[in-house]
């Protein structure tokens, strides 16, 4: 087992040297799930992984286990995340990758170097050789032709699709000068060894002289270096002027950077050289939605499944619009067409669960949506849908866990910001919820930050602020309950009666089971007491009571209960007693006849 564990160590170090850092980072994933305490492992998977965001992660990962781990704080000092401090010194000169030394297996020996270059004379020929060498290269290279670069490597299957997850860090978040974990653990970190990405269309077969330019671009790909993969392309479309797949990936590359306009233009010059490639059709849809969402691309879509019926992400996509476009059944026939072409594909699962969700069947969405998840625990819109259908099946804790894990991974957007807002206000951090959703206002108008923003302020006691931000949603969003209800608390607070009892009326209309009626029968009584109709406030302070004991608050219940009896008890009739007028004699009462 252990050396097992050192030939899988050394490879990945191996591929970390020649570049290949997907393979790097593949290895040591499963080095870690069997020793998550190994800080040279997280070391090592620093220089793997591809953001500074979780380059920082692993070194401070390592820096726990391993509080005195050099290279951890090196690395840390340059990425800005621990102050310099003069008992860690920096790189040797010549020697950037000096903690190597201390990585290598048990079973190599380094090997002692001599100082040959420690003698002024040999130093001074070895600077005469360096720039001979130096005429020599750059004489050759000017008599070379300027021919395209072929970069020969291993023979690679074109790449995986890539999955746009954003950098796993807390939004918001800075570096910090200790050495304590920013922001939540890599999605990658808990991904299966066996973990594989959907693959991405396959290439039409390359003439000769382009084999090896194409194999360079698969590598650039697989990195997510597009520049240097759309600069192999042209040249494979140099080499192959007719082809229209390389133009396709261009585009597709373009699509990735949201650099759109370049991307169309690339698809388009593909359908030019060839009107029957299916793919490009797809690539052009997604691109007009990407730049209008209210485009109609259904003729591109179906053009791309008339000319590649076996394009299985062809079928995803469009069965995504029909969803999108109130036709959810429709979605579910594509769904099955590409459920025939790639059974384990994560998007297909989601998909299954938008379009069951759309349906009304929150159950069976939530079936697919878990399958997605298991499928591909990084395809971070999972966690958003989750975390909806968890909430519509009652299951609270599930959907704050769900959501929590979105806005945690996902790119800052104005979604983002309002669900951060309502996981803080349902944390009662009432300040620092405002906050979000003020950011998310800030970006354009969304009904939901509004909503909550009122309900904000009536638990800031700011009754203005939320009787209009409330009213602005409850306008918006006719069919919402939860703006009803709290516009009417809103009112109460604000001291009109009057209008909360006409919002609670039309509350108690959008009320879907006894958790919403058990609110409207509270805040109905209160306003009916605040205006004294105290024989509609006992109908429904008792019409609380004999709501299951369950879904009535203790404190409502208690509350209601003394009303009832308040209003119950009958008052005596006071006793008239005359006032005599001034100047009017009192009559003397006549002494008691005695009874014989």
């Amino acid at each position: 087992m252990a050396e097992e564990i050192d030939i899988l160590f050394k490879d990945a170090v191996e591929a970390l040297r020649a570049g290949d850092r997907p393979r790097a980072k593949e290895l040591l994933t499963r080095l870690l799930k069997a020793d998550q305490h190994n800080a040279n492992y997280w070391v090592w998977m620093s220089a793997a992984v591809e953001t500074a965001k979780e380059r920082v992660y692993c070194l401070q990962t390592a820096l726990q286990i391993d509080p005195e781990n050099k290279n951890a704080k090196r690395g840390l000092v340059l990425l800005g995340a621990l102050p310099p401090d003069e008992t860690t010194p920096p790189f040797p000169v010549n020697h950037p990758r000096s903690w190597e030394k201390e990585l290598i297996l048990s079973y190599e020996q380094p090997l002692e170097k001599i100082p040959f270059l420690s003698r002024p004379l040999t130093r001074l020929a070895g600077m005469g050789a360096a720039v001979l060498a130096l005429v020599g290269l750059s004489i050759f290279m000017l008599l070379q032709p300027r021919n395209s670069r072929a970069v020969r490597l291993p023979t690679h299957t074109f790449g995986p699709s890539p999955t746009f997850t954003s950098t796993p860090t807390a939004l918001g978040e800075k570096p910090r000068p200790t050495p304590t974990h920013v922001g939540p653990t890599p999605l990658w970190a808990s991904l299966p060894a066996t973990y594989t990405p959907t693959p991405l269309y396959a290439p039409t077969p390359r003439q000769p002289q382009s084999g090896d330019i194409f194999r360079a671009a698969s590598e650039a790909y697989a990195r997510g270096n597009w520049s240097d993969f759309i600069n192999f392309m042209q040249q494979v479309t140099a080499a192959e002027p007719e082809a229209a797949d390389p133009w396709y990936f261009i585009g597709e590359a373009y699509r990735f950077q949201g650099k759109y306009t370049e991307a169309l233009d690339s698809y388009n010059r593909a359908l030019a050289l060839n009107p029957d490639f299916g793919p490009a059709y797809l690539g052009r849809a997604r691109v007009n939605l990407a730049l209008d969402p209210a485009s109609k691309v259904m003729d591109d879509l179906d053009a791309a499944l008339k000319h590649d019926p076996g394009f299985a992400e062809a079928w995803i996509v469009r069965a995504a619009y029909k969803t999108d476009h109130n036709d959810a059944k429709g979605a579910l026939k594509d769904l099955k067409s590409a459920e025939a072409l790639t059974p384990d594909s994560p998007l297909l699962y989601y998909e299954y669960a938008r379009a069951h969700y759309v349906l009304g069947e929150a159950d069976r969405a939530l079936e697919f949506a878990q399958r997605a998840n298991e499928l591909d625990i990084t395809l971070v819109p999972v966690y958003l849908l989750l975390g909806e259908l968890y909430a519509e099946t009652g299951q609270p804790e599930e959907s704050y866990k769900a959501i929590q894990t979105y806005v945690a991974y996902a790119e800052e957007n104005q979604t983002t910001l309002y669900l951060q807002g309502k996981l803080l206000f349902l944390q009662k951090d009432y300040e620092a919820a405002l906050e979000k959703l003020d950011a998310a206002l800030k970006l354009g108008n969304m009904n939901e930050a509004r909503l909550y923003r009122g309900l904000i302020y009536i638990h800031l006691n700011r009754p203005p602020e939320a009787v209009y931000e409330l009213r602005v949603a409850a306008q918006a969003m006719p069919d919402s309950f939860e703006a009803s209800i709290g516009l009417a608390q809103a009112y109460l607070l604000n001291k009109t009666p009057g209008n909360s009892y006409q919002t609670a009326e039309k509350a108690f209309s959008l009320a879907a089971d006894d958790g919403q009626r058990v609110q409207v029968y509270y805040w109905r009584a209160k306003a009916q007491d605040a205006l004294g109709q105290y024989a509609g406030s006992r109908r429904d302070w008792e019409a609380l009571l004999a709501l299951p004991p369950e879904v009535v608050p203790a404190a409502w219940r208690t509350e209601a209960r003394a009303r009832v009896d308040a209003l119950s008890t009958p008052t005596r009739t006071p006793t008239v007693t005359l006032t005599p007028r001034p100047g009017t004699k009192t009559p003397t009462p006549k002494p008691a006849t005695p009874t014989p």
